[in-house]
């Protein structure tokens, strides 16, 4: 048998959280383009789920991989700002993994399980705009364009407290991102914000081993700092997740999942040329799991797919994750936990 889903679910959901860094620093001037500068957030749409607030009920240490990929694209008559540029129109492709380690010093802090984490990522963007209208010093440029890069993103800090009653799983949630990555000034294609993030989330689980179902839900708040080499400080945002899940044996489950995004207040600064820019998206998808053994120990393979529509002020395309958990060290109790 694989993890239990305790212990999977928080650590996928650590390494897909902490990876919002990844994907969507990776999409600053690339993907999903969205109300904020660069279409970069901390937080990665899709990165609740099945389990979402279900802590694992052992200590130990916790590694998972993730690799994702995304393509999408806005229009010609849509413009971004994007690393001081302003440009119309984007297409976007992105291959990234990262990494991420997420240690459970406790299970019982009070009936609470704290957890801690820590993710670095690494990835490509490839990006082509039909239009590099201004660019960051403001000169008339007026042309097609196209930008690739391979870099290191800003590190990104999580931690988490979980509880439970019966079959209800409650968690609060927190991510910061250290704007201390290989940001390329001026360049379309970014991995790294250059600028701090923090966000804050709770969600709420019910999980029925017995039945085999598990619906999910999330919602939180990110807050921006200033990039001060753009001058441009991203509006609050907001986002909302939903999910359920059957499992159909030890190995296997399956289900749905959804997400909604809006930014609750606006951009500003001297480098928002455009205004607000305010704007939201839904999300779509379907995601499995597969569970088995590493040596001995327990591992979940997990894939994800995501489509959007509806979407204002960023782009629109398809995302795809596939992770590999494992735990790296468990600390079992003198008896079987409840």
């Amino acid at each position: 048998m694989g993890l239990t889903p305790n212990i999977r679910s928080a650590a996928r959901r650590t390494a897909l959280a902490l990876g919002a860094g990844l994907v969507l620093v990776l999409a600053a001037g690339t993907q999903q383009a969205q109300a904020s500068e660069g279409g970069a957030s901390l937080y990665l749409l899709g990165s609740g789920g099945p389990g979402n607030a279900i802590m694992p009920p052992l200590r130990g240490v916790f590694f998972d991989n993730e690799v994702y990929y995304y393509k999408g694209g806005a229009s010609s008559g849509k413009q971004f700002t994007v690393g001081g540029n302003v440009v119309a129109g984007l297409d976007a492709k992105i291959l990234a993994d990262f990494a991420t380690v997420l240690w459970v010093p406790t299970t019982n802090l009070n009936g609470v399980t704290v957890a801690l984490g820590a993710a670095l990522p690494v990835g490509n963007a490839d990006v082509d705009v039909n239009a590099v209208i201004t660019g960051p010093h403001g000169n008339q440029i007026g042309r097609s364009a196209s930008d690739s890069a391979t870099v290191i993103g800003d590190p990104i800090a999580t931690g988490m407290l979980g509880w439970s009653k019966g079959n209800v799983h409650y968690q609060v949630s927190t991510m910061l991102n250290v704007p201390i990555g290989d940001y390329r000034k001026d360049e379309l294609a970014n991995l790294a914000f250059h600028r701090w993030a923090f966000d804050s989330s709770f969600a709420v689980s019910w999980h029925d081993p017995k039945s085999g179902w598990d619906v999910s839900g999330k919602a939180g708040l990110t807050w921006n700092g200033e990039n001060r080499y753009t001058d441009y400080t991203t509006g609050t945002e907001m986002h909302v997740e939903a999910s359920v899940e059957k499992t159909f044996s030890p190995k296997w489950s399956a289900g749905l999942i959804g997400y909604y995004f809006d930014q609750v207040s606006a951009d500003r600064g001297p480098g928002a040329v455009l205004g607000p820019f305010q704007g939201e998206v839904t999300g779509v998808g379907a995601t499995a799991a597969y569970n088995f053994k590493i040596g001995h120990m327990p591992a979940t393979l997990r894939a994800r797919a995501f489509t959007e529509f509806d979407a204002t002020n960023r782009m629109e395309g398809d995302s795809f994750w596939l992770g590999l958990t494992v735990p790296l060290s468990l600390k079992m109790p003198a008896a079987p936990p409840t």
